[in-house]
């Protein structure tokens, strides 16, 4: 059993089976709390709980699609040229509005850390929260956070961002499809943007801009921030 589980193509098979499961029953019953990726990460833990296999010999295949997401977030480059004349237009506002939301979100969490007297290393390793993984985790154990503790939060933050995101954009009724897919992006990074695709393609490729600029502009800002501690 050890040397089946330990395989790479099962940690891969069960990865990309369980999601395609996932997704139909996402299709079936479209609920936020029925997203893909939600029901794949939930399956995969009881899987392994229940069966008693070991993370370490998961990860063999998991690992593979882990590598991954650096190709992955840069094909969203793809949509984003389908759309450039919108970035031309809307150039300043969409700037500003990401560098605001940039240093905003190393301020909170940084606040957060010290009013909840964090660690500081779990402090460094949370600022990142809002970039995705590919650059989050080189930006953690650049600052001396825990890598571990930042892919957790970066998971978490673009699970719950793809969930809430809409509903949040539809409660304060913003319509516009660039401030929809530049929420999504900046916030809920390369889950939110598959969640904004879906929404739209100029959604789509406002949030694939999003997940770029965010994350050079938070290499920048955050060393700044953590200054405060």
């Amino acid at each position: 059993m050890n040397e089946l589980t330990s395989n790479p193509l099962f940690g891969l098979v069960l990865s990309v089976g369980v999601f395609l499961l996932a997704t139909k029953l996402f299709h079936r019953f479209p609920y936020p709390f029925f997203n893909p990726l939600v029901v794949t990460v939930v399956a995969i833990i009881l899987f392994l709980k229940v069966t008693g296999i070991s993370y370490e010999n998961y990860y063999q295949g998991g690992s593979i699609l882990n590598t991954l997401i650096t190709p992955a977030t840069v094909a969203l480059g793809i949509p984003l040229y389908n759309t450039l004349h919108l970035l031309k237009h809307h150039a300043r506002s969409i700037l500003v509005g990401i560098t605001f939301g940039a240093v905003m979100s190393c301020l909170m969490m940084v606040g957060l850390g010290v009013l909840f007297r964090l660690e500081e290393s779990v402090i460094v390793s949370s600022v990142p929260k809002y970039v995705t993984t590919a650059i989050a985790m080189e930006l953690s154990e650049g600052l001396g956070g825990i890598s571990a503790v930042t892919l957790v939060m970066v998971v978490f933050t673009g699970i719950s961002g793809s969930i809430m995101g809409p509903a949040i954009l539809k409660i304060f009724r913003i319509e516009d499809p660039v401030a929809q897919g530049i929420a999504l992006g900046s916030t809920a990074h390369a889950i939110g943007t598959a969640r904004a695709m879906e929404i739209g393609e100029v959604q789509g490729a406002m949030s694939g801009l999003s997940i770029g600029v965010t994350g050079a502009l938070t290499v920048f800002v955050a060393p700044f921030v953590l200054q405060l501690l």
